[in-house]
């Protein structure tokens, strides 16, 4: 039915399919303690375009952007049992950026090996490990990641979702299909402080987004270089804490995205979550809560947020 091409090099497998030539099929392998579930539902993020997920049948849309060409492809991955498949347009590409993206976004180069090594005795946290859980979705950029942070500070999910989709539709590069991307720093310099504003409802954010994206637009600053930095995570936090709009909270959900895990990200909703399991529902002072996890070090964000996030998933791998 296709026409196979392997390339080694990539682990992965090229196909072609001979529906109308509307589509081509990649496959990319996956570590072995690798869930597919358990990743794309880690957190809200595939809530949020330009992710769509689709739990029922079980794939997960994004809508990449090519720096080079400024275009925007959509691309549907599935999980294939060891593999991802990955359905994109039958139109030109740049295979490697989009194979890295995908494996960015999903954290397949993510080794977890010491966390689940840490958490393996612990009560509550053992299922963590037999599930193969603990990768946490990102978007393809760092600068995503930092705006979609912003939009979730001091306000309801429901209005997160609403200025993150008025971001994509408003701005972002368009698919031949007709879905978009999520806006690049260039396409947020262009608009005022207004339209974020009005067009946007970003509120008291709206002046942040247009300051960050000028700096990001015109390379005064860089927030991809946070995934190479070397600098310890208390002077990473620092340096993104120096960008507008960002407090303690943002700077440690970010940080998390980076793979950086010594903070807790304490907000109302985990704060909530640990009175109901670990504190008879009743108020505690946070030191409590960060006296609970000090054993897990510099894995003790991912622990509890993996350990308050057990009951998303009805049943364990």
């Amino acid at each position: 039915m296709f026409g196979l091409k392997i390339c080694k090099d990539l682990s992965t497998e090229y196909f072609r399919t001979n529906i109308n030539g509307m589509s081509q099929i990649i496959s990319l392998e996956t570590p072995a303690n690798f869930s597919f579930k358990y990743t794309v539902k880690s957190h809200g993020w595939s809530d949020l375009p330009p992710f769509e997920l689709d739990e029922e049948n079980r794939w997960l849309n994004y809508v990449f952007t090519d720096k080079n060409s400024g275009s925007a492809i959509s691309a549907r991955i599935s999980d294939g049992g060891g593999k991802l498949y990955i359905e994109i347009p039958d139109t030109e590409f740049n295979q490697d950026k989009l194979l890295g993206d995908v494996g960015h976004i999903l954290r397949l180069d993510d080794d977890l090996d010491d966390f689940y090594g840490a958490i393996e005795k612990t009560n509550g946290l053992a299922w963590v490990a037999k599930a193969n859980a603990g990768r946490l979705l990102r978007s393809a950029t760092v600068f995503e990641d930092l705006v979609k942070t912003l939009c979730t500070t001091n306000c309801s999910w429901s209005l997160t979702k609403k200025m993150t989709t008025n971001l994509v539709e408003k701005l972002g590069t368009p698919t031949a299909d007709g879905k978009r991307a999520f806006p690049t720093p260039q396409a947020l310099a262009e608009v005022s402080v207004d339209f974020f504003r009005n067009e946007i409802r970003a509120g008291y954010r709206s002046p942040y987004f247009a300051e960050l994206a000028e700096s990001a637009a015109s390379g005064k600053l860089d927030p991809e270089s946070w995934l190479r930095s070397d600098l310890p995570t208390a002077e990473l936090k620092k340096e993104i804490k120096a960008v507008k709009g960002v407090g303690d909270y943002a700077a440690e959900n970010l940080l998390k995205l980076l793979g950086r895990y010594d903070g807790l990200v304490l907000d109302s909703w985990l704060r909530a979550q640990f009175y109901k399991k670990h504190n008879g529902e009743k108020v505690c002072a946070d030191k409590k809560i960060e006296k609970h996890y000090r054993k897990f070090r510099s894995w003790r964000g991912l622990a509890m947020w993996c350990d308050m996030t057990e009951n998303w998933f009805d049943e364990k791998q």
